[in-house]
């Protein structure tokens, strides 16, 4: 039988009596972890024990772990062994679990963690609001800071700058956090600042971080969202249909700003800006949520796992055994998967489930798009081309007396996005691309002098150098 005991986070004398006698048990072999460790080094002054120090010179961690295990396993075969870790067995010791999940014969005797001796520093009860415990070397992403966390295994300057660069992230920069080192030892530290003073000098092996504060990132967003919505006049007289507006405002100086980007040479500024956009468009579903959870209908976290559901349902590719090796393939897949969902939907229509809030050019786009579903489509963009040149006839024709204007315009309209589609191009990107050249050129033309008094052929010729 293997007995694992824990060391607590400091000096000998902190560990519980009946660890201490234990390991002061002249019939038991002692192996410890490391004895860089107060515990186990006034330990080590006291009796014979062996270190598992030299077995940190392998490549990975794990191969440490099984190397440890395998000195333990070996040891108990000729007597009673105890394995002393440094704060509790259970917290963050990778080596018991593989003792545990090897099945060997083994008990644990705990002591305080770390996470013991840093709440009764602190002053903090994990009842209270709960309590998050993260290791500093797999910080999740995102980090969501939303009660008490304690982060460990802060033990290189790199990863506590690293922990703080995330933590900056995701708080105000004022933001105080608590860091502790060295705690239950006489060389015990303790010290409050803000997440962007964190000091990489502190790392080490007992080094660990407190934070309780107002929650940022994300999870702030939503819950400053929802407290403006009881506690500002304007927020609370919002509804769906007034925000409207704002959403489609929002997603334009989007669509504006991701246009300013560039592949080749990604532009920080331009990026800045696009960061700004999306954090508006999200205030706008956050807004939309928030509302919605008044009325007791869903929650942010609702509409998040509906979108969680629908991803892994249309990538079975990914998350499931089905194989596709092209983009191609994976829309194709896509669009069969959501056309199932529209049958089960009892839908009448393939057409049906297209927006009609949607702008003009890009519903024109998916409605065609759907009826090239069902074969109902020109084969080629040259036909298309030519079906143009009819409509454009068609609306001179109208011009004359002979039809109706503003439907000959439509259907001309119409028909040039078939011809976008057809070339694999997006309508609202190239008009929005044409508005753009037009603006810019006819600035130049403003630059040379006022336009007014001017004749058309004098700005004409002033347009021709503006296309330079």
């Amino acid at each position: 039988m293997i007995l694992v005991v824990g060391l607590g986070p400091g000096d000998l004398d902190r560990v519980p009596a009946p660890v201490r006698d234990v390991l002061a048990d002249p019939d038991r072999n002692v192996i410890v972890r490391t004895v860089d460790h107060p515990a186990a080094a006034q330990l080590a002054a006291s009796r014979d024990i062996v270190t598992c120090d030299d077995l940190y010179s392998a490549e990975t961690y794990e191969a440490v772990y099984t190397a440890i295990v395998d000195r333990v396993a070996a040891a108990a075969v000729t007597g009673p062994v105890v394995y002393a870790v440094p704060g509790s067995p259970l917290i963050g010791e990778f080596a018991v679990r593989e003792m545990l999940a090897r099945g060997l014969d083994v008990e644990i005797l705990a002591s305080p963690s770390f996470v013991d001796a840093l709440c009764l520093e602190v002053g903090y009860d994990p009842l209270d609001r709960g309590l998050q415990v993260l290791n500093g070397h797999r910080l999740p992403d995102p980090l969501v800071i939303d009660k008490p966390t304690v982060i460990g295994h802060l033990d290189r300057p790199e990863v506590l700058a690293d922990v703080a660069a995330r933590l900056s992230r995701v708080l105000d920069e004022t933001a105080p956090v608590t860091l502790a080192v060295d705690l239950w030892s006489a060389d015990a530290r303790v010290v409050t600042v803000g997440v962007d003073d964190i000091d990489p000098g502190l790392a080490g092996n007992r080094t660990s971080i407190f934070v309780d504060t107002e929650p940022g990132g994300l999870v702030g967003a939503i819950h400053t969202m929802r407290r403006l919505y009881v506690e500002c006049p304007w927020d609370r007289e919002q509804t769906h249909h007034s925000l409207v507006k704002n959403l489609v405002e929002e997603t334009f100086e989007l669509v504006e700003a991701l246009s300013r980007l560039t592949e080749a040479d990604p532009d920080p500024m331009a990026y800045a800006a696009v960061e700004d956009e999306l954090g508006d468009l999200l205030l706008q579903i956050l807004f939309h949520t928030t509302i919605a959870g008044s009325r007791g209908v869903f929650e942010i976290d609702d509409v998040a796992e509906t979108l969680r559901s629908k991803l892994v349902r249309r990538h079975p590719h990914v998350f499931g055994d089905v194989e596709a090796g092209t983009a191609a393939e994976v829309k194709r897949r896509w669009d069969l998967i959501k056309e199932a969902e529209r049958v089960g939907d009892s839908q009448a229509s393939i057409l049906d489930g297209v927006p009609t809030g949607m702008s003009a050019l890009h519903r024109a786009s998916k409605v065609q798009n759907r009826a090239a579903k069902v074969g109902f489509d020109w084969e080629r963009a040259a036909e298309v081309v030519a079906k143009v040149v009819e409509e454009t006839d068609e609306l001179t024709a109208a011009l004359d007396g002979v039809g109706d204007v503003e439907t000959e315009l439509g259907d001309l309209l119409f028909t040039v996005v078939n011809v976008g589609r057809h070339l694999g191009l997006d309508p609202e990107i190239a008009l929005q691309r044409a508005n753009d050249r037009f603006e810019t050129r006819f600035r130049r033309m403003e630059k040379e002098g006022p336009l007014v008094g001017l004749g058309l052929d004098e700005m004409n010729a002033r347009w021709e150098r503006a296309k330079d």
